[in-house]
């Protein structure tokens, strides 16, 4: 599926993705994969679907901000600054480019960003 046209819309809960393992160095445990599926460009921003299967790993953030449509996660932050989040749909979060994060996956997530 390519990016949405203006004036159409999709199901962002069923939009089938490519999952790909997470590199070795950035899977903490488990067997993660991840599928990202970019779907229009707003201004500057992109938004699009990302997806996260069960496991543990880390990252570096971009600019964003997103939805959770679908799973449950925890998110630690390396500044010990920046309180744990639990997320499940409905969640709306805000990251700021460069934070350090490990991901906790409990249940495959699924959320809309804008970055």
């Amino acid at each position: 599926m390519n990016e949405i046209a203006a004036g159409t819309g999709v199901d962002a809960a069923s939009i089938a993705l490519a999952h790909q393992p997470l590199a070795a160095d950035d899977a903490l445990s488990g067997t993660p994969s991840a599928a990202l599926h970019p779907l229009a460009t707003v201004g500057a921003a992109e938004v699009g679907i990302w997806e996260m299967t069960p496991g543990t790993a880390r990252d570096t953030e971009v600019d964003e901000v997103f939805v959770v449509i679908a799973g449950r996660a925890r998110i630690t932050f390396e500044d010990p600054a920046v309180a744990d989040l639990d997320v499940s749909p409905g969640s709306v979060v805000r990251l700021a480019e460069g934070m350090r994060t490990v991901w906790t996956v409990f249940e495959t997530l699924r959320k809309i960003y804008i970055a």
